[in-house]
């Protein structure tokens, strides 16, 4: 193990390594500084001190000296104050003169600039006779005229001879009397019974006034008049609507249908003695589709009895029930073809569920035919309707439409209307029904069979107008039909059917169905220009 000599820290010696080092951070500067070429100084102890390093300035430019330096005979970075700063640096700022006008009329008269407003306790004499302005030496402590003395509580104020209190609570006093409310004031009993003889004698003056100008004849009513009774003064002969209304309606039945949550109301009529009643097929369309529902037929005279249903024709909106009642008023059936436009008819039914109700219009017009949507996925309902503006709304569905002998002419069935997408549509003396040719041959398949077909022609068309006529253009023909087998083809216009011209798709589907299943039937068509006529032989639908 090597040892090296012993010194002391500040005097030099070679490192580890062999290199010269220094004794301590001081002599290092100071041999930094000796070989920079610093000066150096004496120092504590002999050792030299390290002096201030030069400075290094550069030269000012004299543009911006010219610019940025200091004013003449100004040696700091702030102006010299002058006399009336440092006075009010010391003093503070001195306010302006006062105007002369306030210091007359706020400023202290003449000789008297040395006196203050306020005097201390002792340094004025008062007035023999006079309360001192100000408190006295001994008075610094009253608390009413030191504003620093503290709150002092002393005892309650007591009488000192008698020991209770100096002024104790004073009784309560007398009520007011009723005379002094009324009047402000008392008032002696005389007058008062004086006033209320004044009131008795005015109102019996009045009184008697008023009844001796009722007796004098100013008055409105009479005990003396008696109403004679009148006889009868109305004649109705045996064609007025009330004979008519009162032979037929009991002929006409209200129909209640309750499936599920929902259900329906109509009317119907009887036409067979058996019970055998004839409707709307949208009337019990809600009970066809619901194995669960109930149908009640209600009589004019309140009876109620079950129903069912014996055969629907969804494609004419005619149905068959069947109610479980003994003898019951039929319909006398009539002759739709017999109708003119401007007969006389009679709508009986139930709308809105009001049982009974009679209404009186006209025939607007035969033949019309119409076409409508089914109910309840149920195929399109076309027949040839009679028009009449007699009142119909719902719930007169299935009722009865008569002529003025009481004959059925007519089931009541649809109506047109402003708003006839909606249910709360009402009449506008659009009401059409179904002709009673037509009903009477429907309801009797439906009786036998339950069901009934309808002669079909095995076409689709669709409604066409021309400068020379309109008609039902065949849009695509069913192989095997009717049709296919007569010749007609894809584009023909077909514009009359039998003896009755065809104006529209729908009044062909009505005109057909009016004729039997094989009936051969003389199809009048238009092709490329020319007019064909083709026997064609019904099918069944």
């Amino acid at each position: 193990m090597s040892q090296q000599p012993n010194r002391s820290p500040d005097q030099p010696g070679p490192d580890a390594n062999g290199a010269e080092t220094g004794g301590d951070a001081t002599s290092r500067q100071w041999r930094d500084a000796a070989a920079a070429g610093a000066p150096a100084s004496g120092g504590e102890n002999g050792r030299p001190r390290l002096g201030p390093r030069p400075l290094h300035r550069p030269p000012v430019d004299p543009g911006q000296a010219a610019v940025f330096g200091r004013p003449d005979g100004v040696s700091g970075a702030f102006a010299p104050r002058t006399a009336e700063q440092d006075a009010e640096r010391r003093h503070g700022p001195v306010a302006p003169p006062p105007a002369d006008a306030l210091v007359q009329a706020f400023g202290r008269p003449p000789g008297q600039d040395g006196v203050v407003l306020q005097r201390p306790p002792g340094g004025h004499a008062e007035a023999e006779g006079t309360e001192p302005a100000f408190w006295t030496a001994d008075d610094g402590r009253d608390p009413w005229r030191d504003p620093g003395a503290g709150a002092v509580l002393g005892p309650p104020a007591l009488d000192a001879e008698r020991g209770e209190r100096a002024s104790p609570p004073e009784s309560p006093g007398p009520l007011l009397s009723v005379p002094e409310l009324l009047f402000g004031r008392r008032v002696k009993p005389t007058a008062l019974l004086a006033l209320f003889a004044a009131a008795l004698l005015v109102g019996a003056v009045g009184g008697l006034i008023g009844w001796g100008m009722t007796k004098a004849g100013g008055g409105l009513t009479d005990s003396s008049v008696t109403i004679n009774q009148v006889s009868s003064a109305k004649d109705r002969p045996p064609g007025s609507v009330a004979a008519i209304a009162r032979q037929v309606s009991p002929a006409v039945v209200s129909i209640e249908v309750r499936a599920g949550q929902g259900g329906d109301i109509g009317s119907g009529v009887v036409i067979d003695g058996k019970g055998y009643v004839l409707t709307n097929n949208h009337v019990l369309s809600a009970a066809a589709r619901d194995p669960n529902a109930s149908i009640q037929a209600v009589f004019t005279d309140g009876t109620r009895a079950p129903a069912a249903i014996v055969g629907r024709d969804p494609k004419t909106d005619l149905a068959v029930i069947k109610v479980a009642v003994s003898n019951p008023v039929v319909v006398k059936l009539g002759r739709s073809a017999d109708l003119a436009v401007g007969d006389t008819v009679i709508a009986i039914g139930s709308p809105l569920g009001l049982a009974s109700t009679v209404t009186e219009g006209i025939v607007s017009a035969v033949n019309r035919p119409l076409m409508v949507p089914g109910e309840g996925g149920d195929p399109p309902v076309a027949y040839d309707a009679i028009q009449t503006d007699a009142a119909i709304n719902p719930g007169n569905s299935g009722g009865a439409l008569v002529d003025t002998t009481g004959a059925l002419v007519g089931i009541n069935s649809l109506i047109k209307t402003f708003n006839s997408g909606e249910s709360g549509g009402g009449s506008i003396g659009l009401g059409f029904a179904i002709p009673v040719d037509q009903a009477a041959r429907i309801a009797q398949g439906l009786i036998r069979d339950g069901q009934v077909k309808h002669a079909d022609l095995g076409v689709n068309a669709k409604s066409v107008s021309a400068n020379t006529s309109d008609g039902a253009q065949v849009q695509n023909v069913q192989a095997g039909g009717a049709a296919a087998q007569a010749g007609v083809v894809e584009g023909d216009v077909i514009t009359k059917v039998g003896d009755r011209p065809i104006r529209n798709a729908e009044e062909l589907v009505v005109v057909v169905r009016e004729h039997n299943i094989g009936e051969t039937v003389p199809v009048q068509v238009v092709r490329q220009g020319r007019q064909l006529t083709l026997q064609v032989s019904l099918h069944s639908d």
